[in-house]
């Protein structure tokens, strides 16, 4: 049996789109959803639209942080692995089954569905960016861009519990070596990619933000190796010149963002992506 674990912000526009694609998944223990700090309706649509389901459990936290709500989360969970799942999301079906049976066959450590990003939407520069992105090797490497993380039991008992940072998942990923980790085929998570540059932008910032903690910090022990300049090198002087030229100009100001607010990390605020929640 399996834990699912979906911690909420303010989510109210997408949450039930998010259970619906979990709810009649086979092998579920629980499923959590830690609302935290939401000034929106999210807790009262989940009470009202599942409370009924004797597997779920909805958390109504005051304090707004996705670590704290995952943290309050786990105290509930009784059955490995645990799902993590971001509320703007929707798994495949079957997936919990198939990741769950793959993590058990193949030793994995740390999974996740294999990410379908959902450009249609978007700016003319953020497609651009993705298909890029989207090539690079080390997003390739496994558990990048898939809003989720799934955390076997013995993979679990290597920290204590999630510190309070703002790039939960590449904390989680610095845990395990990269044999240990893995997106399973035949499961998919499908991910709405932001509308325009500026929502990208911040959450992309965010990303690097977070990620710069995690060093300064000294929590990220095994950092992954990322062959960066040759990947771009060998794509700016191919037919992808276009794409690249975009997603290189926007990977600067990324950056450049992630520095200018570094100086100001404890003050630092949330930034996430409206543009896509409808």
């Amino acid at each position: 049996m399996a834990t699912v674990i979906i911690p909420a912000h303010n989510e109210a526009t997408v949450i039930n789109d998010c259970l619906a694609s979990i709810i009649h998944q086979k092998r579920i223990d629980k499923i959590i959803v830690a609302c935290n700090g939401c000034t929106d309706n999210t807790a009262d649509l989940v009470k009202k639209n599942y409370g009924h389901l004797s597997q779920l459990i909805c958390l109504d936290l005051s304090k707004p942080s996705k670590t704290h709500a995952i943290n309050e989360a786990e105290k509930l969970a009784d059955s490995y692995p645990i799902f993590y799942i971001d509320a703007d999301t929707q798994l495949s079906p079957n997936a919990i089954q198939t990741i769950r049976t793959n993590m058990q066959q193949h030793k994995i450590e740390l999974a996740a569905p294999m990410p379908n990003i959902d450009t249609s939407k978007s700016s003319w520069l953020v497609k651009q960016y993705y298909k890029i992105w989207l090539s690079l090797p080390y997003i390739k490497a496994g558990v990048i861009a898939t809003c989720s993380f799934v955390v076997s039991e013995q993979g679990r008992q290597r920290f204590k519990h999630f510190p309070d940072v703002i790039n939960d998942d590449g904390f989680i990923r610095c845990q395990f070596q990269p044999h240990e980790i893995a997106n399973i085929a035949g499961s998919t998570i499908d991910i709405q990619a932001p509308h325009d540059v500026f929502s990208l932008i911040k959450i992309k910032t965010r990303a690097r933000l977070g990620n710069m903690q995690l060093t300064h910090l000294g929590l990220c022990t095994h950092p992954a190796p990322k062959a960066y300049r040759q990947s771009m090198r060998r794509l700016i002087f191919s037919t992808k010149f276009v794409p690249s030229l975009v997603y290189y100009t926007i990977a600067l100001l990324i950056r450049v963002r992630a520095r200018l607010q570094w100086r100001k990390i404890n003050q630092y605020q949330w930034e996430k992506d409206l543009s896509s929640r409808g």
